[in-house]
């Protein structure tokens, strides 16, 4: 049996970085000198190239779901908030309470983004559509489906202010069998945007609220579920529902003449 080729101790090192490009002039014309006697070298060396040029292939590339990018984004956007008045009257001292909360922002910044770059920018970037599907969908598996939960109007429109550059409208539709379920913060088509939570019997319907003409308008129908967007008063909104099409459409004729 032949004995298996195994490189220089001192010299391994020295291999990835001559694959990566990363020794200086000097050094990497060594080794390639080096590369031309030694074949246990040789042999690791071309095992390194192997497995790059492995790497590269589309095949074993993992592309993170638009749901994962979704949470990423939004548990951003919920770092950034600012901290509740009865928090912030127990902190003593101000270097204390910065530091572990600009840590954590730090750091989840710094996954996202490592994340973001690992799962490559060659994939076209989604639609609308499909983000506000995802979106929908991201709710209902990940069990967070609303930031604050009340079915009081004058509760969830407040819990918005500070967290968005807009006041999004919030409506009681309750007579109109629409009841409000709550509100969270979503990440659509780049933004950060207000999510209101409505159901119809066990059908949820996330309203998707932005400033009018941030965004474009969506088709009513992706990926099975039903869409209906409008402008009014200055904002844009987009409800997305497994509810049939019929009462989706009753749902946005309710908010649009609550806010007439």
């Amino acid at each position: 049996m032949n004995a298996v080729s195994r490189p220089c101790p001192e010299r391994e090192l020295l291999l990835h970085g001559l694959a990566d490009g990363e020794l200086d002039a000097a050094n990497a014309l060594a080794m390639e000198e080096h590369l031309r006697s030694c074949s246990g070298c040789a042999a690791t060396y071309s095992g390194i190239i192997r497995q790059r040029q492995l790497f590269k292939n589309g095949g074993l590339r993992l592309d993170a779901s638009l749901a994962l990018r979704g949470r990423i984004r939004a548990a951003i956007a919920a770092e950034e908030e600012p901290l509740p008045e009865s928090v912030r009257g127990q902190r003593t001292n101000p270097r204390s309470s910065w530091f572990p909360r600009a840590g954590i922002a730090f750091s989840a910044m710094a996954l996202a983004a490592s994340l973001l770059l690992f799962v490559s920018s060659q994939n076209p970037a989604p639609s609308l559509d499909e983000e506000l599907v995802a979106g929908h969908v991201r709710s209902l598996l990940a069990s967070h489906l609303t930031d604050v939960v009340s079915s009081d109007q004058h509760t969830v429109k407040p819990w918005f202010l500070g967290k968005l550059d807009f006041a999004p409208p919030v409506v009681d539709l309750s007579k109109k069998d629409f009841p409000l379920i709550g509100g969270r913060l979503d990440y659509i088509g780049g933004r950060v945007v207000a999510a209101i939570v409505y159901k119809r019997r066990g059908h949820v319907i996330n309203l998707f609220v932005w400033p009018a003409g941030k965004l474009q308008a969506v088709p009513e129908t992706a990926e099975g579920y039903h869409l209906l967007s409008w402008t009014q008063g200055g904002f844009s909104y987009a409800a997305v529902s497994d509810l049939n099409p019929e009462e989706l459409r009753d749902f946005r004729r309710a908010f649009e003449e609550s806010l007439a």
